[in-house]
């Protein structure tokens, strides 16, 4: 009774809700992660060549940090809204401004990374006939893990977050719960909507910091060491 009482009521913490909603919020859930995901991966897959090509030329690196810049400064309104003649509405405008957004960082982290690899490491690794893709993927790489991973994370936390402005257009994940219950003040939907978008991101930061640990395992040796 006190359960139900609680919808009644609209009160924040509703126990009734989460039962009697548990299949929408499973789907908000389900789209929220999927959305994050897509955009993640492909933002990672567009910032490597890029932070590639503005290693190789100097004179690409400029442009290059200063587009991904200028990109992250638009309001994310305003990124869907000029997206939106171009895709239409569906989930690829959310996406599309997801990835954009996600290149600012990835692409610095990319190239700082790649930075700060040892110079004697890479030409140990010449002097033991390593080519320039047996060198990037099987040195370079590995030791850029810390500072590559460091940009996932922060790009998959900030992307959790802002795939909740896709509500504007209907494909906002749990956005869509937040916003539905916003303009109807369903304080339940509102709060348990907005402690699933902040659970995920805690666990996709936890999950993403046990891939790292996993990847980089003389990190670990050196910490004890210490």
């Amino acid at each position: 009774m006190a359960d139900r009482n609680c919808l009644i009521s609209n009160e924040w913490i509703c126990g009734e809700y989460v039962r009697t909603r548990s299949q929408e919020l499973t789907d908000a859930t389900l789209q929220h992660v999927w959305i994050t995901l897509a955009s993640v991966a492909i933002g990672l897959l567009v910032a490597f060549p890029l932070a590639l090509l503005a290693r190789r030329w100097r004179v690409v690196a400029g442009p290059v940090l200063g587009m991904t810049t200028i990109l992250y400064t638009v309001p994310s309104l305003a990124m869907f809204s000029l997206l939106l003649p171009v895709f239409g509405v569906s989930a690829a405008v959310v996406i599309t401004g997801l990835v954009l957004y996600s290149l600012t960082i990835l692409v610095r982290n990319i190239m700082a990374g790649l930075a700060s690899v040892p110079e004697e490491a890479r030409e140990a690794a010449r002097g033991m006939g390593y080519g320039p893709l047996r060198l990037l993927f099987g040195v370079e790489l590995p030791l850029a893990l810390p500072a590559l991973m460091a940009g996932l994370r922060i790009t998959t936390v900030s992307t959790v977050s802002l795939t909740t402005v896709g509500a504007i257009i209907g494909y906002g994940g749990l956005g869509n719960l937040i916003y539905e219950g916003m303009r109807s003040f369903f304080k339940a939907q509102v709060l348990t909507a907005s402690v699933l978008c902040v659970a995920l991101a805690v666990v996709a930061d936890v999950a993403l910091l046990g891939v790292q640990r996993l990847l980089t395992p003389w990190a670990r040796k050196r910490r004890r060491a210490a």
